[in-house]
C-alpha cells in the first residue's frame, strides 16, 4: 500500500526504519502493510481505517458517539453481524446503512440485501468498535428468552431430586446459565439476582451500584436453573431450606472470572445472588479509587506507620474491602509478613497469607486472629469486626506492635469510636489503639462521552447545601445525559467519596470520656476533616459526578 506509506511518512506517523521493517514483514507473511503496522502497535487501527474510508470515498463511523437506529438493528441478526463484522446504523430513505470493517466483502453485502430485502449503503468502522457495538446492542436477552421458552415448552416442574439434577445438566439449561453470566459480565454488572416470584423467575443485574431488571423467565425453568448453579458452585442441591454459599469460575472473553454464589430460601423458592469478582479491582491503586490529594496525604500517614489500627467504615457494598486491598498492595513487600482473615476471601492476592473463616469448624474471626498472632505477622487484615472478642484482640494487636487494618459498619468516621466503645472495648484503649478512621461511599461516575455542563439555579444549590454563597458567581456543574457508551444511563463506573479522621490527642480524650459521635465530629472538623458530603460536592464541582448522585448516597 504505497499511498498509505506516503501518507504516514508525510504526517510523521511512522519512522522510516519502522516502515522498512513492516514492509519486509508484509512481504514475508502476505499480510498488508496496514495490518502489519496495526498488529505491531505502530499505527492505531483507527488511522488505517480512516485512510481506507477516504480512499474509497466512504463515510467513517465513530460508533461510540453514534446513536444507532433500533429499527435498523432489528433487520439484521446478531450472529450475521458477528460473522461479517458489521452493524446496521440507520437508514438513507429506504436503503439500509451499515458500518463494516471490510466494505469490499461483496458476499456480506449480497447476504444483507437478500435477508433484509433492501439496498445497502456501506460505511467503514474499526473492527474493535464494531465488536464492542455488537456486544452492546445485540445483548443476550433475546437468545435467553428463546432458550427459556424452549425449556418451558419441553419441561414440567419436577420435584424428584434425580430428575432435577438430570434436567439441570440438559443443554438448554446449561446454555441459559452460561449466556446469563456472559451477559452480566459484558454489562459490567457486579451482581446477578435470580428471584423466584409467584408466576415467574425475575433476573436483575446490579450495574454501578444500581439494580436493573433484565428479564422474566417462565416459572417452570426455576428448579433446573437454580440446581445448575448450585452444582457449578459445589452446593447441596437436595437442601433448599437453609441458605448456602459457594463459589464458581467461568471462562469469559477477558479471561477467567470468579463468582461468589449465595442462596436464600424464600416463599416462592430459592433466591440466588451471584457476586462477580473482578480480580482487576483488587489491584487498583488508591489514586484510582478517587482520593483527593488532601485526603490521600492524611490517609497515607496512618498506613505507613509500623503499628496502630486503621478502620474503614461504611455500609455493605461501599468499597471498604477494595480500599483495604489497594492499601495492602502498597504495603506488600518481601520483608513484611501480611496475614488476613476474611469471610469470604473474595480476591486471591499474591504474596499475602489469606485465611478463610469457617464457623462450623470453630474458625471464627476471633479464633483465627489468635492463631495469626502466633504466626509472627507484621500486618494483619481483619475482614470485619463483628463482636467484642474480635474487637478486643484487634485493639490489643494494634497496641503490641502490629499494623491492623479492618472494617466496621457505621455511617461515618466519628461514629466508629463510639461503636467500639459500645461493643465493650475500654474507651482509653480505643483512643490509644485506633490511628485513623476512613468512612466512604460509592457514587456513580459521570460518563465522559456525554456529560453536559449546566448552570444550576440558586434554589437548588441552597436546598442541596452546596458550598456556595448568595452573591457569588453560579458554578458550572455537569449532568447525566446518556449515550450508547454508557447504555443511556449517563454514568459509567464509580468513584469513592471519603471522610478521613486521624485520631488526634483531642479525639483520644473525647473517646476516653465516652463523648458522643456529634462531639467527636465537631472536633474532627475543626482539625481539618472533610465530611463525606463536602468531598462529594468537591467531586461534583470538578465534573466527576452529578449533584443528584451525591445526594443519593450521602445525607
Amino acid at each position: 500500500m504505497p499511498q498509505f506509506s506516503d501518507y504516514l511518512l508525510a504526517n510523521g506517523l511512522v519512522t522510516s526504519s519502522d516502515l522498512e521493517q513492516s514492509l519486509q514483514e508484509s512481504r514475508s507473511t502476505g499480510r498488508t502493510l496496514g495490518q502489519v503496522l496495526v498488529d505491531r502497535g505502530i499505527v492505531p487501527e483507527v488511522t488505517l481505517v480512516k485512510f481506507v474510508a477516504a480512499q474509497l470515498g466512504m463515510p467513517f463511523y465513530e460508533l461510540a458517539d453514534l446513536t444507532i437506529d433500533g429499527s435498523a438493528l432489528a433487520l439484521v441478526t446478531g450472529p450475521m453481524c458477528r460473522r461479517y463484522s458489521l452493524i446496521p446504523v440507520g437508514f438513507d430513505q429506504d436503503r439500509l446503512i451499515v458500518a463494516m470493517s471490510d466494505p469490499s466483502n461483496v458476499v456480506a453485502l449480497d447476504d444483507l440485501r437478500s435477508t433484509t430485502g433492501r439496498d445497502v449503503v456501506a460505511g467503514v468502522s474499526t473492527r474493535t468498535d464494531i465488536v464492542a457495538s455488537i456486544n452492546r446492542h445485540y445483548r443476550s436477552e433475546g437468545e435467553l428468552d428463546d432458550i427459556s421458552l424452549a425449556i418451558d415448552a419441553e419441561e414440567e416442574v419436577f420435584e424428584d431430586l434425580s430428575t432435577i439434577k438430570q434436567v439441570s445438566e440438559d443443554a438448554p439449561i446449561v446454555k441459559y446459565v452460561n449466556l446469563l453470566i456472559t451477559q452480566a459480565i459484558n454489562d459490567r454488572a457486579s451482581d446477578i439476582h435470580l428471584e423466584p416470584t409467584e408466576h415467574d423467575l425475575r433476573v436483575r443485574f446490579r450495574i454501578d451500584g444500581v439494580l436493573h431488571e433484565v428479564m422474566h423467565s417462565p416459572k417452570s425453568i426455576q428448579h433446573g436453573v437454580i440446581s445448575r448453579l448450585k452444582i457449578m458452585a459445589d452446593m447441596n442441591i437436595a437442601e433448599r431450606r437453609i441458605p448456602q454459599d459457594g463459589r464458581l469460575s467461568v471462562n469469559a472473553p477477558g479471561g477467567k472470572v470468579d463468582l461468589r454464589v449465595a442462596t436464600l430460601p424464600t416463599v416462592w423458592g430459592e433466591k440466588v445472588v451471584m457476586r462477580i469478582l473482578d480480580n482487576s479491582t483488587a489491584m487498583l491503586t488508591l489514586e484510582q479509587l478517587g482520593f483527593s490529594a488532601y485526603n490521600y496525604e492524611r490517609f497515607s500517614r496512618s498506613f505507613t506507620k509500623p503499628y496502630g489500627m486503621l478502620l474503614v467504615v461504611g455500609p455493605t457494598g461501599s468499597g471498604k474491602s477494595t480500599t483495604l486491598y489497594a492499601t495492602l498492595n502498597i504495603l506488600n513487600r518481601p520483608e513484611v509478613n501480611i496475614i488476613t482473615v476474611e469471610d469470604p476471601v473474595e480476591y486471591r492476592l499474591p504474596g499475602i497469607n489469606q485465611v478463610q473463616t469457617h464457623v462450623k469448624a470453630g474458625l471464627t474471626f476471633a479464633a483465627a486472629l489468635r492463631s495469626i498472632l502466633r504466626s509472627d505477622p507484621d500486618i494483619v487484615l481483619i475482614g470485619e469486626v463483628r463482636d467484642y472478642e474480635t474487637a478486643q484482640i484487634a485493639v490489643e494487636s494494634a497496641l503490641t506492635g502490629h499494623l491492623v487494618l479492618t472494617t466496621l459498619h457505621t455511617n461515618d468516621a466519628p461514629s466508629a469510636v463510639t461503636r467500639l466503645v459500645e461493643m465493650g472495648v475500654e474507651p482509653f484503649l480505643v483512643g490509644s489503639a485506633v490511628d485513623c478512621v476512613l468512612a466512604q461511599r460509592l457514587a456513580r461516575r459521570l460518563c465522559s462521552k456525554c456529560k453536559e455542563p449546566y448552570t444550576p439555579v440558586p434554589d437548588v444549590l441552597i436546598a442541596a447545601r452546596f458550598p456556595w454563597q448568595e452573591g457569588e458567581p453560579l458554578p458550572t456543574l455537569y449532568q447525566a445525559v446518556g449515550c450508547p457508551q454508557c447504555s443511556r444511563t449517563g454514568y459509567r463506573g464509580r468513584l469513592a467519596l471519603h471522610e478521613i479522621m486521624p485520631i488526634t490527642p483531642a479525639i483520644e480524650r473525647l473517646a476516653a470520656e465516652r463523648a458522643s459521635a456529634n462531639q467527636v465530629e465537631q472536633v474532627a472538623k475543626e482539625q481539618g476533616m472533610i465530611s463525606l458530603r463536602d468531598d462529594g460536592m468537591a467531586k461534583v464541582l470538578s465534573g466527576l459526578t452529578s449533584l443528584e448522585e451525591v445526594l443519593r448516597v450521602v445525607v
